[in-house]
């Protein structure tokens, strides 16, 4: 299994909280510099940190030498992100030789505010 500490999340602000075969858990705690011009949370932060939450799902149970991209995400969001705690919840649905399917839910202080799912290519590392 490859680094799973990778500099674009840190970056993001957002932190690595759960990672175990099939699921996995990122949260970030907001910064001034993640709000858009109401004071809501920026959906590019939203699908970012929903995107890399289903990548670590994605990649929680590969073999050395494998890893995987992003083929598709699709994220409905439910009611803007107004508090300081997101939390992003992954877990694999299902995954096969070449595809892995995941959902992923994002909670705002534990109020359900965007829901999304992803498949991600498996390819060699």
């Amino acid at each position: 299994m490859e680094d799973i500490n990778f500099p674009f999340l840190k970056h993001t602000g957002a932190s690595l909280k759960s990672f175990s075969k099939g699921e996995a858990e990122v949260e970030l705690h907001v910064k001034p510099y993640h709000l858009q011009h109401k004071g809501f949370v920026h959906g590019g932060v939203i699908s970012t940190l929903m995107d890399n939450t289903g990548w670590y799902a994605a990649v929680s149970g590969l073999e050395d030498g494998f890893t995987a991209v992003t083929m598709e995400i699709k994220i409905n969001y439910l009611k803007p992100a107004l508090g300081k705690y997101l939390l992003a919840s992954a877990s694999i649905k299902r995954q096969g030789r070449t595809t892995s399917f995941v959902t992923i839910e994002l909670h705002d202080e534990g109020s359900l505010i965007a829901y999304a799912t992803g498949t991600y290519a498996i390819i060699n590392d």
